[in-house]
């Protein structure tokens, strides 16, 4: 038996939306009607079907934004259509590309290019092209191995809730303000120039706490073993960077305590936007097999580092 999303009827042959992951009965099974999020990207700004024979149709005056504009077939069957409900593979892509590049640069620039590409750092903090290759950059093998695992298996959650393109602006904002925010004591002069900031963390952490506020009781499987509560899993966090940050080591171990807060932060806050226009699935697990109106197997929080 599953119970609908929606009215919480209890139903033997459950529908599930392939678009948001929910679990509805027959009365809501359409996406119109559950309100899906899915429906936000389809982005139909004239009308779905025209057989041409309907003259009084004219969607000429229609605006289908700028890529249309230019010539770029924004559709279905158009290049861009892999982008649609798949920003979290495109950022998984190119935070490995770019760790590949940096590898590169070490090799044959060396360590003050690679510095000035990549590295947020608070003695050129007006290098504002590293504001973004900082979130992309990471700092060693094991930086962005846990940074994909948490990426991968959360950000497919909020991508779904959300849709691709808030996604994309809360992933790379997120991420270039919690990394301002590990240097910025450094830049007011809150003690020495501190090292620069490399990973997605601060992104990674806000995309958890955007889970904890529309679904706090997700169950996720700590270090794939540990079964507890996200709402746990984001609280622990927050109390153990705020511990550092207020006792002056927000660099501890060599994580970024304060990147980390920040970016939870801010997803908390886009999480509490957001919540009564997203509906979220009450069968979604984290740790257990994937299939029809569950999510993806997978691991706890972080449980890396974040960026350094």
């Amino acid at each position: 038996m599953a119970e609908c999303d929606i009215c919480g009827e209890e139903i033997n042959m459950p529908y599930h939306c392939k678009h948001c992951g929910g679990t509805y009965c027959g009365d809501h099974r359409l996406p119109e009607s559950h309100d899906c999020p899915g429906l936000d990207n389809w982005e139909q700004n004239g009308p779905v079907f025209d057989s041409g024979f309907d003259t009084t149709i004219d969607d000429s005056s229609s605006d289908q934004g700028i890529a249309s504009r230019l010539g770029i077939d924004t559709g279905p069957g158009g290049p861009l259509a892999y982008f649609r409900n798949n920003m979290t593979f495109v950022f998984l892509g190119v935070m490995w590309v770019t760790f590949f590049l940096q590898a590169v640069v070490l090799a044959i620039a060396g360590e003050s290019v690679h510095q000035a590409m990549f590295v947020l750092s608070p003695e050129n903090p007006l290098f504002v092209w590293t504001w973004v290759t900082s979130v992309f950059a990471h700092g060693g093998i094991l930086h962005i191995v846990f940074n994909s695992i948490v990426i991968y298996f959360f950000g497919r959650l909020v991508e779904q809730y959300i849709g691709s393109k808030q996604f994309t602006a809360l992933f790379i904002a997120s991420g270039v303000i919690a990394g301002l925010a590990q240097i910025a004591p450094s830049l007011i002069g809150e003690g020495p120039l501190g090292p620069g900031v490399v990973g997605a963390s601060g992104a990674a952490l806000a995309l958890m706490g955007v889970l904890t506020i529309l679904n706090p009781q997700l169950t996720v499987y700590l270090y794939f073993v540990i079964p507890m509560p996200i709402w746990i899993i984001t609280g622990g966090t927050v109390v153990i960077s705020t511990f550092l940050v207020v006792f002056g080591n927000p660099g501890a171990g060599g994580i970024a305590h304060m990147a980390h807060l920040v970016g939870v932060l801010i997803g908390l806050a886009y999480g509490q936007r957001v919540k009564d226009r997203i509906r979220t699935p009450n069968q979604v697990r984290f740790g257990g097999g994937g299939g029809p109106g569950r999510g993806p197997g997978g691991p706890g929080g972080p449980g890396g580092r974040g960026p350094f």
